[in-house]
């Protein structure tokens, strides 16, 4: 075998580590990694069976979640829990599509469930976590798979921050916009509207959504629809979302529903006839 010489031998290794370093001063900063690529039956499987390990409280929201780290002995992730379930006599909601005073409202965490069930059916996936029920700490209520935040609505409006790509985050506002108006969500506030890191909208706690009112609030809101989602709508049924939802909504609510996505179904068309379908579906 032949070998370098003795003095060549620093020489060599100097080489090495300046090609190295001049590689690493130029290539991107690694950046830690976001959630494990798992479906979402994996994460729903996950969410149901691994071990609470840490709790605190998540500061926000009146509901009082609670974010929760759990693991499996291989993988580690966080988790939000929400277990309220109560009833109000009445509650002032002026400012929330034309009512006042709503009496007997229902605050609970099965509406995050159904609101996961049936935003999966309308092809939005992508823009709810997964949820699963679930008992901690002697009480059961919803726990939802932990997305990696870039900011909410509310900070990238405080900050002035603009959407990389205006089309698409308008588009996502849209669907966004529809579906709660479908679930008759009326605390979809900009907090609740969060953005991951590659500026995809997620929407989270639906604890005041089916409300049992046939109304869509300001149509203003709803200038345009994805037609996909629009079609997907159309198919809906009373026996389709008993059968996605299960119990976790009454026959009043699921009425409601449908009877919303009527009217949905209704401005989308007039829309179309007023201004020409290529303005108002994409």
């Amino acid at each position: 075998m032949c070998r370098a010489p003795r003095s060549a031998i620093p020489l060599i290794a100097l080489a090495a580590w300046f090609v190295v370093t001049l590689a690493a001063a130029q290539a991107p900063a690694i950046t830690p990694p976001g959630s494990p690529e798992l479906t979402r039956d994996q994460m729903r499987q996950f969410l149901l069976t691994s071990k609470v390990i840490k709790s605190r409280d998540i500061g926000k929201g009146v509901t009082r979640p609670v974010r929760l780290t759990l693991t499996d002995g291989t993988l580690t992730h966080d988790g939000a829990f929400q277990s309220i379930d109560e009833t109000s006599r009445f509650e002032n909601l002026r400012g929330t599509g034309g009512v006042g005073v709503e009496f007997n409202l229902v605050d609970a965490y099965r509406y995050n469930l159904a609101a996961e069930l049936l935003a999966v059916a309308l092809g939005l996936e992508d823009m709810i976590p997964v949820h699963v029920e679930r008992r901690w700490n002697g009480r059961v209520g919803a726990l939802s798979w932990w997305v990696e935040t870039l900011m909410d609505e509310a900070e990238r409006l405080k900050k002035g921050v603009q959407p990389p790509k205006p089309d698409d985050w308008n588009r996502q506002m849209y669907r966004m916009r529809v579906f709660a108006a479908l679930v008759r969500d009326t605390d979809r506030n900009l907090g609740n509207v969060l953005i991951t890191p590659n500026w995809r909208i997620v929407m989270i706690d639906f604890t005041r959504a089916f409300r049992i009112q046939p109304l869509l609030g300001d149509r203003k809101d709803l200038p345009r629809c994805d037609r996909a989602l629009f079609a997907r709508m159309q198919g809906l049924t009373a026996e389709s979302i008993k059968q996605m939802v299960k119990d976790r909504l009454t026959p009043h609510e699921i009425d409601a529903v449908l009877k919303r996505r009527d009217l949905l179904v209704a401005h989308f068309q007039q829309l179309a006839l007023d201004k020409g379908e290529a303005a108002i579906f994409y």
